[in-house]
Order: C-alpha cells, then structure tokens, then sequence
C-alpha cells in the first residue's frame, strides 16, 4: 500500500492555515486559488503539504507534470545545467539546449513538413508569437477561434480565448478581426443536431454563414483550434473533425494552429492529441506539460511559413537552459516510458468513468483521450442542464479526502494526472470519486 492518500488534520491545517493568510495578504486579488492546499514537498503523483498531509494529485497543477513530481532524471537535468550557467539570451547568442530541443520538436512534431521552432515562456507567449507569425506570413489580419477556448490571458491569446466572461471583464477593447464559432461539441451541441448525421455542420457553416455574411476569408489568416478543449470542459471533437478543419483551410488559404498547451506531451497517449486525427497543423503550440514544470513554451511551425527576419520576434528569456534541459528530459522520459502508460491508464480511467455513469445518473457524458479526461455532470440527462455545484462540492470533498482534482468547462470533471500513475493510483482515485458521489447525491 502506498503511504498516500494520509490525512493528518484538519483541511487546511494550522500551518497552512497561516500561510494562506500570510498570501491573501500580500498577493494580487485576481488568483484563482481553488483550494487550500500549501504544498511543502511532491514526488511522482504524491503531493505533501506543510502540515504533512499526502494527497494523490490528479490535476498535475494543471496538466503540468508530466513526469510526475520531481521526476529523478529532471531534476538531475536541470541540477546539472544550473551548475553550468543559468542564462544566457537566446534570440541574441548560442547554446546546445536551445537548438537540441528545437531539432527535438521539430522532429516529434506532426506530419512530414520541415519545421521551424521558436522557444517561449509560457502557453500565452506561445499563442502570440502564432498569431504574429500566422499574420506576417499570409498577410491577413483576421482570426478564428471557437466558443468555450482558452488560449491565454494576454491580449492577443485573450482575445481568442472564449472560456469566460470575467477573463474578458473590462479588459476591452481586445483584438480586433477575431471572430468565435461554436466548437464540435457533440454533447451540447449549439445547432441541436447529432454526429455523424449532421455531417459536421458545426463546420461547413464556416462557410456558409461566416464566410458568406461576417468576413471575407481571404481576410482570414489562421484558425485557432484546441484538439480537445482544455477549460471549456476537456471536450473531445469526433474523430473527422481536425481533418474537416484542415480541409476547409486549405480550400481558403487560411493556416490551421493547433493549440496543444494542455494537450500535448503525451497527455493523450500520442506526442499530441491532433496525431490522433491524423492532422499536421501549420503551427502547433506547446508548453505545461513540456518542462515537467519549468517554465516553458514553444511554437512549432512549418518552415514554408517562417519566413520572418531577424528581430521580427524574440524573448528575453525563453529557451532558458535550465528550462531546454528540463524539456529534453521531459519529451525522453515520455517517449520512453509514458506514452505507453498514459494510454494504458486513461483506458482503465475511462473504464472505470463509465462505470460511473451507470451508478449516477448524474453523470451526462464521460469522454477523453489518455490521461485527459473529461466526467459532465447534469442534473438530469433528459435536459442536460449543467450541474456546476456538484462539481465544485465534489472538488472540494476531494481535497478533503487527499485527492487532488479540478473542474472545467460549465460542469465537468477533468482528469488530468501525471503520466506517471499506475493502476493503485487510478483504484485510489475512482473509489474518492465514487464516494463522493454518494455523500453528495444518495
């Protein structure tokens, strides 16, 4: 047995209780923070707080680690790359880390094209730095991105992003030219059809609505699509819809980017989730799960659009070594070993979801790839309606239990723990959520 789940007092505890104060006293108000939890140390998928309170942690601060916490082989990357030097800027000079693991990306990217990749920060950086390479290259302005996205909170990426209001609330005016089309959510569907007899219309009427009354599509330089939206509820696309994207933006000149922040890196048992789909995007964005928690980002794109000079775009600080040898660790370890177990624990994760929507009615839909899996709770299954306090009572009894999860979307469960859990953990996790599930609904 493993020495986790293990609460030892009240959550949160007297130590983590004045820390907490301590940081709502000081930091900036607009932190989410969704719930009290004050880590102190984690390991694989063990996260210990201050009081000394072991939780299993099935939300890897949000699709993060990857490897697990302080993964051995990442921390010894990253130790000995410190100790050779921290910094040094990579838009201006040279170093081994930042082009092994822009030929790395390049080479684990989807599709046959020669790619070309630049190093960022951060998810966000990496969605700006798309959407000026998507304008310099087609010479358009405009942008698509669909409803329930999340792409990022500074402006460019938060003009895309469509998760929710209070991330747009005066915040305004935002981007101009970026225009949001429902998403191939099947389960709530914005037309009332049903896949396959719909024959996606959810995406010919780009064509026959957007492109005939709001925007010229040679207007259009890029469509921003997440494979599997992340906040807008871990939804999962049908199988022919990338594909119906990728045709719809060939017939129009327009480039496809596939935002795979939270996606990639094996989370969905593929290197990337579009892989599934057999899709090779114009440019695909990473970042989260590639550093295994360094701070880390890129945008991998096809050589025949990167055709910016020198000094069109740059950072500071992305590519940091210390980051590119936590990154090249990370994508080793997944090949390696994760990629196999992340498919093989999010098929006994799904298994054990349904499971769950036989006992519970209210469980809608259970869906995902991987270990990104998405439970949709309703309060009833003819009506569909949302259930989002459900969600939020079983988060929080979770955490109270030593199970560490997240929502997402209007009223769903996400599943999103390293790739490094083995069948114990998936067991643990499922026999909390049951028994949440009880004290909440019998």
């Amino acid at each position: 047995m493993k020495d986790y789940p293990k609460i030892k007092t009240a959550i949160p505890g007297p130590k983590s209780q004045a820390i907490v104060a301590r940081d709502e006293a000081w930091t900036s108000t607009c932190y989410i923070k969704e719930y009290p939890l004050v880590v102190e140390r984690a390991s694989g998928a063990m996260v210990e707080d201050v009081d000394g309170n072991r939780f299993l942690d099935f939300m890897a601060g949000i699709a993060v680690a990857s490897t697990g916490h302080a993964h051995p082989a990442v921390v010894k990357a990253i130790q000995d790359a410190a100790a050779r030097f921290l910094h040094i800027c990579g838009s201006d000079f040279y170093y081994e880390g930042m082009a092994a693991l822009a030929e790395k990306l390049a080479a684990i990217a989807p599709g046959p094209s020669k790619k070309r990749v630049f190093l960022s920060n951060s998810g966000t950086e990496a969605v700006e730095g798309a959407m000026k390479l998507a304008r310099h290259a087609t010479g358009r302005t405009d942008f698509i991105a669909f409803r329930g996205s999340f792409h990022g909170r500074t402006y460019g990426a938060l003009s895309l992003t469509s998760s929710k209001v209070k991330q747009h609330a005066r915040f305004g005016p935002l981007l101009p030219g970026v225009h949001h089309v429902p998403f191939g959510y099947c389960y709530r569907c914005d037309y009332g059809k049903t896949h396959p007899s719909c024959g996606l219309h959810c995406v010919g009427v780009l064509e026959k609505d957007l492109f005939a009354r709001h925007v010229d599509p040679q207007d259009v330089a890029a469509i921003f699509v997440e494979p599997i939206q992340g906040e807008g509820g871990y939804v999962v696309p049908p199988q022919d819809y990338l594909p119906a994207l990728r045709a719809l933006c060939d017939r129009h000149g327009i480039l496809l980017v596939c935002d795979e922040v939270q996606s990639g890196i094996g989370r969905t048992g593929r290197m990337f989730a579009c892989d599934h789909a057999g899709v090779e995007p114009d440019i695909i964005t990473v970042a989260k799960g590639l550093g295994s928690g360094m701070p880390i980002g890129a945008f991998i794109a096809k050589e025949s659009i990167s055709t910016w000079g020198s000094g069109a775009h740059g950072s500071t600080f992305g590519g940091n070594p210390v980051s590119c040898a936590a990154a090249l660790a990370t994508i080793d370890l997944v090949e390696r070993q994760y990629l196999a177990n992340a498919k093989k624990m999010g098929e006994i994760l799904m298994a054990g979801a349904r499971a769950l929507a036989d006992e519970f009615p209210v469980v809608g839909d259970v869906r995902g790839m991987g270990l990104m899996i998405g439970i949709e709770f309703v309060k009833d299954r003819a009506t569909r309606e949302p259930h989002p306090g459900l969600v939020e009572g079983l988060v929080q009894g979770a955490f109270r239990k030593g199970l560490l999860l997240l929502g997402a979307g209007k009223s769903a469960l996400r599943l999103a723990p390293p790739l490094v859990i083995d069948e114990e953990d998936a067991s643990t996790a499922l026999d909390i959520i049951r028994a949440e599930l009880r004290r909440l609904t019998v």
